[in-house]
């Protein structure tokens, strides 16, 4: 290993390797296989790197991010590295030059990409070159179950079979037993050596909190401890990520919005700025982030629910490189489960493959909701173990009270049940504390004799209860009723008197509450309250007038209060006069409309 921890000290000025890496360099050096599972910011990297300069030949690395190669090899430059790439950035005359150095044996790390790998002139190409090792990066990518999924990365198999002498190492930082075997089956690893270094970061603190009010949440918490911060802020949506971006601008920071239907240019420039300035704040789609190498990420803030465990795993993982203090930072709500179901059961993937998607947002969902070390909880869905609670999340540094919520969510599963498990959140909660409304009255659900008995219960407390059954798989969304509840196996024994329930209580509303500029109503329907006044900013935006000229927060309050089914409806709010009505109230009925539960058909 000589050769090996030279190359180590000289070229990247580290004088020892750390745990595996020695053990992962040395059978590649050998000419062996190897399938590495490492924690971002673990020094994956080097695993290829060291034996692909030890080895005759230049080293191939695979990567999907096209995006950052420049990057890549500018940093291997700074370090003496002869590297290169070949990508469709590149010009013709370029990358011939490029082909021509690596047959003239002048390069010692060249990347490519997964598309231009498997062209049959690409492999012409490597087979008459001296190839010292295939590194794949991002395996996970090969997963068709995962959330990175690559078509292309599927016929990496072919290297396997094209050159047999060279060894080949697949790296990833994020895959759990399924997806790693689906790694080895697709890649023909079986005779790989497997090397698992543990998944904990435990420089990273993870934080999980109800939504209320998301954007003064995410200003309470960057204004309290990131103000001059680099970070990233992920949203589901493209709208979102704009929308977040500006207002961010607005309240005084560095912030830029990253998203693939941006032109590619702004992109491009966006993440060069996030790599190269201080104190910038990325808000992005998951489109970014992926092999981003930026080590002073000091935060990963999540306005939406991640999809799966891996992926926000690998996107909280974008923070503390470096290996000193960062957060993990994220609110969640109902709507984004019934949301992120709504996406799943309309693409366009097999039934199984929607299946195992829904399995990994209720694992997801779980996370959220569980009242044990969330450390110890995300380490064990990768298989990995933590003996004693970690200490550095907010369920550790503040133990979450629970309360016997046994006869609350029996009550809740039997309204479900005796609607016919057709209607969803609002409905069964309208029926538990006895509202009469129209909805109600014209299906009967008045006289139902679960009409009423959750009374003791207020609105924002049943939310809670229906977000835990359904984060501890008593309940799941019906995916061909939007918006529907149905009962689970699971809720058998519960319903018949066989076990108890112990259940989160939510005290994040009343702390929540204390960041806003004036108190709320007890009863306010939170989700709706910043539904409108999303759309009371979107109003006032397009007409560059403050939010409070379209209508006042008492009036929004009005609309939480009375829910107005249609113009005239709306006409008779506090603050409404008739231009208003005429000029906003479709608008606002619209968002009022949505958050109903839709009626079955």
């Amino acid at each position: 290993m000589k050769p090996a921890l030279n190359i180590l000290q000289s070229v990247f000025g580290y004088n020892d390797f750390r745990p595996l890496q020695q053990t992962i360099v040395e059978r590649l050096i050998a000419g062996h296989d190897a399938l590495v599972l490492m924690p971002t910011g673990g020094g994956k990297s080097l695993c290829y790197q060291v034996p692909a300069l030890a080895r005759d030949g230049c080293g191939i690395v695979i990567s999907p991010l096209i995006a950052l190669m420049q990057d890549q090899v500018d940093a291997l430059c700074e370090l003496g590295v002869k590297a290169a790439y070949l990508n469709s950035t590149l010009e013709p005359g370029i990358a011939q030059g490029i082909e021509q150095a690596l047959l003239r044996g002048e390069l010692d790390m060249l990347y490519i990409a997964p598309e231009r790998l498997v062209q049959a002139r690409t492999l012409a190409l490597l087979e008459r070159a001296r190839i010292a090792l295939f590194a794949i990066d991002e395996a996970h990518c090969v997963s068709q179950w995962g959330h990175d999924f690559r078509a292309d990365y599927l016929q990496l198999s072919l290297l396997h079979q094209r050159f047999p002498a060279v060894p080949r190492i697949a790296l990833t930082a994020t895959a759990d037993a399924r997806t790693r075997a689906e790694i080895v089956s697709r890649l023909n690893l079986e005779s790989a050596e497997k090397y698992i270094a543990g998944f904990d970061r435990p420089n990273i603190r993870y934080r999980i909190t109800l939504k209320s009010t998301p954007r003064q949440q995410l200003l309470g918490f960057l204004r309290a401890e990131h103000r001059h911060d680099a970070g990233i802020v992920y949203c589901l949506s493209r709208k979102k990520v704009e929308e977040t971006a500006a207002w961010l601008q607005q309240e005084g920071f560095n912030a830029l919005p990253y998203h693939a239907g941006l032109p590619a240019t702004l992109r491009a420039t966006h993440q060069s700025r996030f790599l190269r300035e201080e104190a910038v704040i990325m808000v992005a789609t998951i489109a970014f982030g992926m092999g981003i190498d930026k080590p002073d990420v000091r935060f990963v803030a999540h306005l939406d629910l991640p999809k799966t465990i891996e992926a926000y795993y690998q996107e909280t993982g974008r923070a503390g490189r470096d290996g000193l203090p960062a957060n993990a930072w994220m609110v969640y709500g109902l709507q984004d489960v019934l949301k992120l179901r709504q996406m799943m059961e309309s693409s366009e993937g097999s039934a199984d493959h929607k299946r195992a998607e829904q399995q990994r947002l209720n694992a997801m969902l779980g996370l959220c909701e569980i009242t044990t070390c969330r450390r110890q909880a995300l380490l064990n869905y990768f298989g990995d173990e933590l003996p004693e609670p970690c200490g550095n999340c907010d369920t550790c540094l503040e133990p979450v009270p629970t309360w016997d919520g046994t006869e609350a969510a029996r009550m809740a599963l039997s309204a479900t049940y005796r609607t016919g498990q057709r209607f969803g959140v609002n409905h069964l909660i309208d029926v538990l504390r006895g509202v009469e409304n129209d909805k109600i009255l014209q299906s009967d659900h008045h006289c139902l004799p679960t009409f009423g008995v959750g009374k003791k219960l207020d609105k924002t407390q049943w939310n809670s209860v229906f977000r835990q059954l359904v984060a501890r798989g008593y309940l799941n969304a019906d995916l061909e009723r939007f918006g529907a509840l149905r009962l689970q196996d699971k809720c058998r024994a519960l319903l018949r008197g066989e076990e108890s329930l112990e259940l989160r209580l939510d005290i994040a509303r009343k702390a929540q509450r204390q960041q806003t500029r004036q108190a709320l109503p007890e009863d306010l329907d939170v989700e709706l309250w910043e539904a409108l006044r999303e759309c009371r900013r979107e109003l006032a935006a397009s007409q560059g007038i403050p939010p409070y000229i379209v209508f006042q927060d008492r009036t929004l309050q009005e609309m939480c209060a009375h829910l107005p089914r249609s113009i005239a409806e709306f006409g008779t709010l506090i603050g409404v006069g008739e231009r208003k009505r005429d000029k906003y109230g479709s608008a606002f009925l619209d968002v009022i409309g949505r958050h109903r539960s839709p009626t079955p058909s």
